[in-house]
């Protein structure tokens, strides 16, 4: 329960969204905190998760807007900047996905949505950090670094980058992202001991059945016609 408990605060803490929409003289930003109210009790299962509403049409279109992602994944990641990066390389790679089977792109099209580029300015106001870590050596510590050694090490993507410079200061990040082959959910399991007993009696079970089926008569009367 009190795990449960921790689990539900760092959900409504870390769930936040901010949408840049296009306007009549620029850009209009959103923010969504998409989950104010969560109910639950000691005594049952049930839990009572109410949405914003403001968030709904986007939960609605995860799949037109390529926004899905593995919740297993984020609850894995502990700093607010991998979790903000992963959501980032979660929809351009689910794009690559996508046009890659679906066709509808050109090949670097589709290449350029698994190795996505994204200037400073617009990493900077993505993560909230215009005005902080103004050395780019600690933005990149901090920032990307530390972000992408979380993601890689505890998501299904294996991620780098590189910088490009323009001039001479850094203009923009490429990053390359390749997801990582997941075993057979059962493949855990394989060293278990309490797992392998219940095999073997599994399948001592299903021959004890086996052996109880060819003796019975109905049986007989089938092989023999």
């Amino acid at each position: 329960h009190s795990r449960f408990k921790q689990a539900i605060e760092r959900m409504q803490k870390q769930a936040f969204f901010q949408i840049k929409k296009e306007h009549d003289k620029g850009f209009k930003f959103v923010s969504i905190v998409p989950i104010p109210y969560v109910e639950w009790t000691d005594y049952n299962d049930e839990v009572k998760i109410e949405f914003h509403r403001e968030i709904m049409p986007y939960l609605i279109n995860l799949k037109n807007n390529f926004t899905q992602h593995a919740l297993s994944d984020i609850a894995e990641l502990n700093s607010k900047y991998a979790i903000i990066l992963y959501r980032w390389l979660s929809m351009n790679y689910n794009q690559y996905e996508h046009y890659s089977f679906k066709g509808g792109r050109r090949q670097d099209q589709i290449d350029s949505y698994r190795n996505p580029e994204i200037s400073i300015r617009d990493l900077r106001e993505m993560t909230d950090t215009i005005d902080e870590y103004l050395d780019f050596r600690n933005f990149e510590k901090r920032i990307l670094k530390n972000g992408i050694e979380e993601i890689t090490n505890h998501t299904t993507f294996n991620v780098t980058y590189e910088k490009v410079k323009k001039g001479r200061s850094i203009d923009s990040i490429v990053f390359h992202i390749t997801k990582k082959q997941v075993a057979d959910d059962s493949s855990y399991k394989q060293d278990d001991p309490v797992y392998i007993e219940g095999k073997i009696r599994q399948e001592e079970t299903e021959d004890m059945l086996t052996v109880k089926a060819i003796k019975s008569p109905y049986t007989k009367l089938l092989m023999e016609q």
